[in-house]
């Protein structure tokens, strides 16, 4: 082997290794044009099916640097970089253009240079450490349309023994089924390579997101789909079996406009605009809900209680029944799922003051009114045993004619609202998780404590209110059983003791697809794949093709079937086809 060879294939291995043990690098430059990037394979659709999760190289071609004077001296040809401000201009370049392809001859190339420097039976090559995986953006200029190159070490023990090679082809969106490849060509394909195989079929449907209304797509944040793997693929774009595996992936946004939670979501973001009042200084208040004032509600509210003559109960009785929440969308779902009728004093107070307040006067002006009724006995408010507002403190206080001064200025008002809230609204979560026996007091502890500040008390309502959206979602939606909306949610509390509140994050349960069979048996699949194998562990080797509703490659753009409508509305449904090869290369 030529000595130019190997020496290309020890730049290139020094290259990588670099890139690969240094945690504060993302990217270097090869050849000046060529870009490698360091990222976790399953960022990428194509190769989350084979890398999942660990590091991969990912080789594409550089953006050309903007506005470069012609009189600059030129540059090593290869190059670590870092993410610094001087790359902001190629940065967003790069984000407009997209990721770009390689020519198939230069990817094969680079996938002989990675191969070459693990090989230790290669005169003058080092017994390499090994690499992380490489992948290569194709530009499908040869005839199979290669979209993808990637190579992978084998080890046996420390020591490199082989690689797979990879190789992805894909073929544009096409509503004509006899078009695409049939399960026994996917085998004679594996067959080529591969004795002895295996066969696994997996498919992902759609059961709640976007919706078509009209051929216009309504958008949603939130998404429940399901994965189905099983054994004995019979035939291309087949029904999962009700034998199958089945996970739901359950990713849900708050704010949904659909959501019997909405108006609860609504209450939160009140609360939050006055947590980041108290925090910021400044504040964007919220469209007021009443056409009344804060002021006159409140005059109002104290006047019908310094009015009746009933017993405190009664009165309470009465009172929470004639304000009660007045949802906009008067949705009867929302209000049978989380609606109290036992409200007290202070959190009727909260309900009339979160739909009217509109500046931090009407909070300080609302809360004289109250502590001035206190203080001359005006009013005897009953209020909840557990109330740990200072609002309530000073309720309890009124009933033995010892109520301490309190000064409403700065953001004391604030403050005590935001204490209301806070109140109020953990005990609305407690009433439905209790009650609808999905967890314990115990497993609340966390969520409901008031020993830490009240920012860190707010994001840990954010986070109950979000396990409160995934498990209504679930509920009202897809109509889980009892035993699967209590096992989603003592995951999710699990997750948020110790995760950061992120709406994107995808949370995973187990189900049985008979229990969701009527959402998917008659409806097209947004994924299916067939998957035949050979060998086992690291030696093993697959052949998969996979049929999408959408392209799993963003850097070469796919033809359109003329028969496909704008909006996918179409009797059959269009699928781009992508079909993953491997080969096993055994050095020893």
């Amino acid at each position: 082997m030529g000595l130019k060879v190997i020496s290309s294939a020890k730049e290139f291995y020094n290259l990588l290794r670099s890139l690969q043990e240094d945690e504060s690098k993302e990217s270097c430059i090869y050849e000046e044009d060529i870009q490698m990037l360091k990222m976790n394979g399953d960022r990428i659709p194509v190769l989350n099916m084979y890398c999942g999760s660990q590091p991969v190289f990912i080789c594409e071609k550089a953006v050309p640097k903007i506005d470069e004077p012609d009189d600059q001296p030129m540059t090593e040809t290869s190059n670590c970089t870092d993410n610094s401000a001087d790359d902001d201009d190629t940065n967003a370049l790069q984000t407009e253009l997209g990721p770009q392809p390689l020519t198939i001859m230069k990817a094969r190339q680079l996938l002989s240079l990675y191969t070459i420097s693990q090989n230790a039976n290669v005169p003058a090559v080092d017994n390499n450490p090994p690499l992380h995986p490489l992948w290569v953006r194709c530009d499908m200029s040869d005839p199979a349309g290669t979209t993808w190159f990637g190579a992978e070490t084998v080890c046996t023990g420390n020591k490199v023994s082989g690689v797979k090679l990879y190789s992805v082809t894909c073929k544009g969106s096409t509503v004509d089924k006899r078009s695409l490849i049939t399960l026994d060509e996917l085998k004679q394909e594996h067959k080529k390579r591969h004795p002895q195989m295996a066969i696994k079929g997996s498919a992902r449907f759609c059961l709640f997101g976007s919706n078509v209304v009209e051929n216009t797509v309504i958008e949603s944040q939130s998404s429940v789909t399901v994965d189905f793997k099983w054994s004995h693929v019979e035939s291309i774009l087949e029904t999962p079996p009700l034998s199958s595996t089945a996970t739901l992936n359950i990713k849900v946004a708050n704010g949904d406009m659909r959501s019997p939670m909405y108006e609860m979501y609504r209450e939160l973001e009140f609360l939050q605009t006055l947590a980041d009042g108290l925090r910021t200084g400044e504040t964007e208040w919220m469209e007021p809900l009443e056409s009344t004032s804060a002021v006159n509600l409140t005059k109002a509210f104290l006047e019908e209680l310094q009015g009746t003559a009933k017993t405190l109960q009664d009165q309470a009785a009465k009172t929470a029944e004639t304000t009660k929440v007045k949802t906009e969308s008067e949705n009867p779902i929302f209000n049978s799922f989380l609606e109290r009728g036992d409200l007290d004093f202070v959190e009727q107070l909260w309900v009339r003051m979160r739909k009217s307040v509109t500046s931090f006067q009407d909070i300080g002006d609302c809360l004289k009114l109250v502590t001035e009724a206190l203080r001359y006995g005006d009013i005897k408010p009953w209020i909840h045993r557990d109330s740990s507002s200072s609002l309530s403190k000073l309720i309890l206080q009124s009933y033995h004619q010892q109520i301490d001064h309190v000064s409403l200025t700065g953001v004391t008002p604030v403050h005590m609202l935001l204490e209301m809230g806070l109140d109020k609204m953990r005990k609305d979560y407690i009433n439905y998780l209790i009650g609808e026996e999905l967890t314990t007091l115990n497993h609340l502890c966390y969520y409901l404590s008031t020993e830490v500040d009240v920012q860190e008390q707010v994001i840990r309502l954010r986070k109950l209110h979000h396990l409160l959206e995934i498990i209504v979602t679930c509920s009202t939606f897809l109509g889980l059983h009892y035993d699967r909306l209590f096992l989603l949610t003592q995951s999710c509390l699990q997750h948020y003791k110790t995760n950061p509140y992120d709406e994107e994050h995808q949370f995973k349960l187990q189900i049985k697809p008979a229990l969701i069979s009527h959402f998917y048996q008659k409806e097209q699949p947004v994924m299916w794949g067939a998957e035949v194998s050979s060998g086992h562990g690291p030696r093993e080797v697959r052949t998969s093709v996979q049929l999408s509703d959408r392209p799993l490659v963003d850097h070469v753009i796919f033809e359109t079937d003329p028969n496909e409508t704008v909006n996918g509305d179409s009797k059959d449904p269009a699928f781009f086809s992508t079909m993953v090869c491997c080969s096993l290369v055994n050095f020893t």
